[in-house]
């Protein structure tokens, strides 16, 4: 065979776009989720990645890839068969063996976001292991490796079916297993927000997602030798793009409307709905057909997160199931609509007839129920065998310290305390410590009380944009000394109400400033009247002020106390 050095270096630049992807879907997964659980998180990726790689070596490649029926390849372990009749144009063997590998723990790696923060990390292993040896080849063969479904005509040009539905079903099945999270529905079954820790990781993995699938759909042309290729990778990379901006844009819209402001989280999720969409199709329609399908995925994305949240009641902290199966399927069945015939059989809305609409939908549905049987199978003996789910009490510490013995992946730097777990269900050792046992106490002798002015402590809660204006009028005052800390914290009006991923958030403790003052020599109600001045603007979350007693204040540089320790050395 004679190879093509064009053809080579594109699909190998193509295998290492797709394996960034990695990186992208841990920062996601990792953004969308909690701190304690962040080192457990980009582990999983590593590992499905790494587990992957020699499972499809073994046994998943010639599955997938071997000359044998319709229904599966061969049975070729460490790839070592004739694959000549699949091979395309100039590409050598291990050339395209890595770039299928690649595709491959693509779909592995979806399944990671929907059962994160609860599911043990040997659990995860084994079933990344299943995926990548008999699972996604299989349905792989189907639609790419010479099967049924490829001599029906079944278009899937890059694995928006091949790829993300099976990885989407896979995660789907699994996070239904599973159960919710420990706090994620209260009694009655209503959700509750949980929120991610670091929408920064989050918005870092979907731009590496969309750059990387500029590879993942482009280079699945595997040859770039001439003008027919050139051209088609070109409206490939214009039509993935176009998809994916306005599904943003239309989620914006959406989420505005509904929301009452543009949800951060759901419009990034848009974006990878828009990618997986058009990844079907993205040969096969034009950009006019790119945009429409990119309004749909738009839509669809808001409400299928809020139906598995809502009415499912399947707890996806990173919203892969809807991303993935929903749009994945979508996708690949709106190419039955919008192919113009440049690549395959025309689509409905350009006079092909409900052809390869009812071939597009039959794959989907084929593909669908094949994984979601066989992977619960394998969920279920895993569940009954080694355990599919954490403890309690370690979900709640977080599967960081559990799992890996991770105190945090975050040292030297402070956290935001979960609020989401009001009763965790497990039962604690209480009673007495005996006598004979307790730390022994020693009473500290009292200050000598003093006759001089009153001592009064001014607690002021405020918000912190107004801070500065506080702070201002306070030294106007002739107030020399004061301290300030960053809190959390509502009223009785439990905070302004938001929405997070279509969700109320109820654990309201909004970001609020806290300043201490001891005072003797100005007048407490002069402090109390200036803050009500500066403060004041007649809508809630204004603050509040206490006013505290203060016994004795002592000066540690100089010895002073009370009264002489809060004055100005002059």
């Amino acid at each position: 065979m004679e190879y093509s050095a064009v053809n080579t270096i594109w699909v190998l630049i193509g295998a290492a776009l797709v394996f960034f992807m990695q990186a992208g879907f841990s920062m996601c997964e990792a953004g969308f989720t909690r701190a304690k659980n962040t080192g457990n998180i980009l582990m999983k990726n590593l590992m499905d990645f790494c587990i992957g790689t020699p499972c499809f070596w073994l046994v998943g490649f010639s599955i997938m890839f071997g000359a044998g029926n319709g229904f599966i390849g061969g049975f070729d372990p460490l790839i070592r068969g004739d694959y000549s009749h699949i091979l395309p144009a100039g590409v050598p063997l291990w050339a395209y063996a890595i770039f299928q590998t690649v595709f491959c723990a693509t779909a592995a790696t979806i399944v990671s976001g929907a059962m994160a923060e609860r599911t043990k990390f040997s659990a995860y292993c084994i079933y990344s292991a299943a995926i990548s040896l008999i699972i996604y080849p299989i349905t792989g063969h189907w639609v790419w490796g010479g099967g049924w479904l490829s001599e029906l005509g079944f278009h899937d040009f890059a694995g928006s079916t091949a790829v993300h539905m099976v990885g989407g079903i896979c995660a789907l099945i699994g996070a239904a297993i599973l159960g919710p999270r420990i706090g994620k529905y209260d009694k009655k079954g209503k959700p509750r927000a949980i929120l991610g820790h670091n929408l920064t990781f989050a918005a870092l993995g979907v731009f590496i997602l969309w750059f990387c699938w500029f590879g993942f759909n482009g280079a699945s042309t595997v040859g770039m030798d001439s003008d027919e290729l050139l051209e088609r990778a070109g409206l490939i990379f214009f039509n993935t793009n176009m998809a994916a901006a306005v599904a943003c844009v239309t989620t914006l819209i959406v989420t505005w409307i509904r929301y009452k402001k543009p949800d951060v989280s759901m419009t990034y999720n848009a974006a990878l709905a828009g990618h997986v969409g058009i990844t079907a199709g993205c040969d096969a329609v034009s950009p006019v057909g790119a945009a429409i399908m990119g309004i749909v995925f738009g839509v669809v994305i808001v409400f299928a997160v809020e139906f598995f949240d809502k009415v499912a009641k399947i707890d996806d902290p990173v919203g892969a199931i809807s991303v993935h199966c929903v749009c994945g399927a979508l996708g690949t069945i709106m190419t039955g609509l919008f192919a113009t015939g440049s690549s395959t059989e025309k689509g409905l809305f350009y006079g092909g007839g409900a052809h390869l609409l009812g071939v597009q939908a039959l794959g989907v549905l084929t593909v669908a129920a094949y994984v979601a049987v066989l992977m619960t199978i394998v969920f279920l003996v895993i569940k009954h065998t080694i355990g599919l789910r954490a403890d309690a009490a370690d979900e709640i510490a977080g599967l960081d310290i559990s799992e890996h013995g991770l105190v945090t992946a975050y040292a030297g730097f402070a956290t935001t305390p979960d609020t989401a777990v009001e009763d965790d269900g497990i039962e604690y050792v209480s009673g007495d410590t005996p006598v004979s046992e307790a730390v022994p106490v020693k009473k500290v002798p009292s200050f000598t009380e003093g006759t001089g002015p009153k001592m009064t402590k001014v607690e002021i809660i405020c918000k912190e944009a107004r801070f500065e204006t506080l702070k201002n009028a306070m030294s106007k005052l002739g107030i020399t000394g004061m301290t300030v800390s960053h809190v959390m914290g509502c009223g009785i009006q439990k905070g302004k109400p938001e929405y997070y991923r279509g969700i109320p958030v109820e654990t309201n403790l909004l970001p609020k400033v806290q300043v201490d003052i001891v005072v003797s020599k100005v007048p407490v109600q002069s402090v109390i009247d200036t803050a009500k001045k500066v403060l004041y603007t007649g809508h809630f979350g204004d603050g509040k002020i206490f006013v505290y007693d203060v016994e004795n204040v002592v000066k540690v540089r100089t010895g002073e106390e009370g009264y002489d320790a809060l004055q100005d050395v002059e």
